[in-house]
């Protein structure tokens, strides 16, 4: 039988290990420190453990970490990741260096529910949600983890679709017995459930990102069908209410498509929808998929689109495309991989 990963579990998770295991209860504090705080590839690292408790955990439990099993290097030094999970499935990885700043960005899920029609991890549906182990792992199995300066939850994968491991994994991420991060060093990116972004703003403090890419309803749920269920005005209501503060950002994710999302109106209707909100809009270029009817403009046509948010007060930045010689767009690496192996 397979050993239950200890890694991704939590103190009150880590004391019930404990308690079944005969052992004391402050052994889970120190199970904790070993795996955030000293990075114990084994139980048997855990040296401060008796002998008899390393035996009697090792008997059921493992630390569960894997390192990843392939990597893409770009010319601008974007690489992406790929590790292998359950059922021979695959799940991406990037490691984004930017001067100062080195970001990884991280999945949550094996495919997706949502079904973005620009999106090629919606192309492969869900296959399933991550651990908070699983998701970690991504974290501190990247053999470049002792650069990183920040975490971005925008890999394959809807975050608060699978709420609780992302939540599990982020108060490890922050927790003092964990790794002790910032939470204004991670961001988590959203398709927009109302109800679930309510939840998330309660019980984080880290930053939240918004996937509007238009601000029209219709336009929207041709584009996001996600905009039925949960419209925009409810994702703007929630957001409205809640107070951010100074220390906490809300920012709205726009790729933006030729010729669609790009034109006067919309930049009058999103100053419209987006006034009284501190936020701040990245400008994302499309990066094509195999099929996509979809295309990104130039450089002059996206400096012009900024400018003219800039000139009606919203901040707006147009964030550098990286990796493009490594199969930039979301999940298009893992589903060339997986089908490989069909």
């Amino acid at each position: 039988m397979a050993k239950e990963r200890l890694y991704g579990k939590t103190p009150g998770e880590l004391s019930a290990v404990a308690a079944e295991a005969g052992l004391p209860s402050y052994a889970a504090k120190q199970i904790a420190g070993w795996l955030y705080k000293r990075g114990a590839p084994e139980i048997s690292s855990m040296t401060d453990l008796s002998l008899k408790a390393r035996t009697l955990l090792d008997q059921k439990y493992e630390t569960g970490l894997t390192p990843p099993s392939s990597v893409a290097s770009g010319a601008d030094g974007t690489k992406k990741y790929l590790f292998r999970i359950a059922d021979n499935r695959f799940i991406e990885t990037a490691f984004i260096p930017d001067r100062e700043r080195a970001t990884v960005c991280l999945s949550v899920q094996s495919g997706c529910r949502m079904g973005c029609h620009f999106c090629m991890t919606a192309l492969q549906g869900f296959q399933g949600n991550l651990s908070s182990g699983d998701i970690l792992n991504q974290f501190v199995s990247l053999p470049e983890h002792s650069l990183l300066t920040n975490i971005v939850y925008m890999g394959m994968g809807e975050p608060l679709d699978n709420l609780e491991e992302v939540l599990k994994s982020l108060e490890i991420l922050t927790a003092e017995w964990g790794y002790g991060w910032s939470p204004t060093r991670i961001t988590v990116s959203t398709v927009g459930l109302t109800g679930k972004i309510s939840e998330f703003l309660e019980r984080t403090r880290c930053h939240l990102a918004v996937s509007l890419h238009s601000p029209f309803d219709d336009e929207r749920l041709a584009l996001m069908p996600v905009e039925k269920a949960h419209p925009l005005k409810e994702v703007l209501d929630v957001i409205r209410s809640y107070d951010f503060g100074r220390q906490r950002r809300v920012s709205f994710e726009y790729i933006v498509f030729r010729g669609l999302n790009d034109t006067q109106a919309h930049i009058r209707e999103l100053a419209r929808i987006l006034n009284g909100i501190r936020c701040r809009i990245n400008l994302i270029r499309f990066h094509n998929i195999p099929g996509s009817t979809y295309s990104s403009p130039g450089q002059k046509e996206l400096e012009a689109f900024r400018d003219s948010l800039n000139a009606k007060g919203i901040t707006a930045t147009i964030r550098a495309s990286r990796g493009e010689d490594i199969s930039a767009a979301c999940g298009l690496l893992s589903t060339l991989e997986q089908n490989k192996k069909q």
